[in-house]
């Protein structure tokens, strides 16, 4: 078995009826550049370098929206996005709750976010304040 620390999704283009990736231990960042694979479901992110630094998570959301328009899974453990409190124990259970309802917000098809279902009641929190959620850690002194 060889493990390939992944640098450049360039290739994938070529697998336009892609359903399933993942793209877990990485080292990717929200710098990440996905070609367009609209049949893709299930995207799985974990343990890579994703953060909510500036805009920068906002922007790689955006694209997944546009470039994978079937998304309906979604993961992203362990990333520095994701505020988990097993992972950090400065966050706490309602930080995880604003960065689902966030994500929720740009990616309205996701039915799996991480390990949870995404609830009816979920999707209408995000609809209406998902805007407003993004998680941010304040600037040191």
């Amino acid at each position: 078995v060889a493990f390939v620390v992944c640098r450049s999704l360039e290739g994938l283009k070529t697998f336009s009826y892609l359903e399933e990736l993942i793209l877990d231990n990485n080292l990717l960042g929200n710098d990440l550049l996905l070609p367009r694979l609209p049949h893709l479901h299930t995207l799985t992110l974990n343990k890579n370098q994703i953060s909510f630094q500036r805009n920068t998570c906002k922007i790689l959301l955006d694209h997944l929206a546009e470039v994978v328009p079937s998304l309906q899974y979604l993961s992203l453990l362990g990333n520095i996005a994701c505020p988990n409190e097993l992972v950090c124990k400065e966050k706490d259970e309602d930080d995880y709750q604003r960065y689902r309802y966030f994500v929720l917000h740009k990616l309205t098809n996701l039915k799996f976010l991480d390990t949870r279902k995404v609830t009816r009641r979920e999707r209408e929190e995000a609809l209406i304040r998902g805007a407003f959620m993004k998680v941010v850690k304040p600037k040191d002194s």
